[in-house]
């Protein structure tokens, strides 16, 4: 286990929390997961996988890195530094995510 994982896990409990939390001061049943230049959003998410689906996809990102480094370490470079970057910018744009849709109400 990489240092980075224990950064990775508190990211993963970061974003479930912030789902137990923001999840009942969301009232709508879709959420804007991305704006254009004006602020205006270009597109949105059933609640409950702009929610929940996050924490799929950080373990599917961090399964790929280890399913590399595993099978294919001569091409993997920094794994330890990627998990922690993409750690900390996952639980980070969710909490922006979820912040701006309680906030659209």
């Amino acid at each position: 286990m990489l240092p980075a994982d224990y950064v990775f896990g508190l990211a993963l409990a970061m974003v479930v929390a912030l789902n137990f939390y923001f999840g009942p001061r969301i009232q709508g049943e879709r959420i804007a997961m991305q704006w254009d230049p004006n602020g205006q959003p270009t597109w949105y998410a059933p609640k409950r996988l702009a929610m929940w689906g996050m924490i799929a996809f950080m373990a599917a990102v961090r399964l790929l890195i280890w399913l590399a480094s595993t099978y294919a370490p001569q091409h993997v470079h920094g794994a330890e530094l990627g998990i922690f970057i993409f750690s900390l910018i996952a639980a980070g744009s969710h909490l922006f995510i979820l912040t701006k849709a309680r906030a659209t109400l």
